[in-house]
């Protein structure tokens, strides 16, 4: 079992274009697919949001910093951005979480 307070956990919001949601949905489902057989991910999920059309959330957890800054220069990453960029209706936020 893992310890669960080693492990870093990761909320990610990227903010599509409504009228462009569907066009992105795929490449992000695809990037959460890949994610997951990302050495050190143990968890990579990926939602839009049903209050907010278009704002993507990705909810993930990685064995360490490590592991997440190697998933970011992963090509699976780049793939889905080429994709997602330009339907972006904003800034792209990655939250790290601290536990309480």
């Amino acid at each position: 079992m893992t310890d669960q307070s080693a492990t870093l956990r990761v909320i990610a919001t990227i903010p599509i274009d409504p009228e462009r949601a569907a066009e992105a949905a795929p490449a992000l489902a695809e990037l959460a697919a890949a994610s997951r057989g990302d050495a050190g991910c143990l968890g990579y999920e990926v939602y839009e949001s049903a209050a907010a059309p278009g704002t993507f959330v990705t909810i993930e957890e990685w064995a360490s910093q490590a592991d997440l800054d190697a998933h970011m220069g992963q090509p699976h990453v780049g793939k889905a951005f080429e994709v997602a960029g330009p339907l972006l209706a904003g800034e792209v936020a990655i939250h790290p979480l601290t536990a309480l």
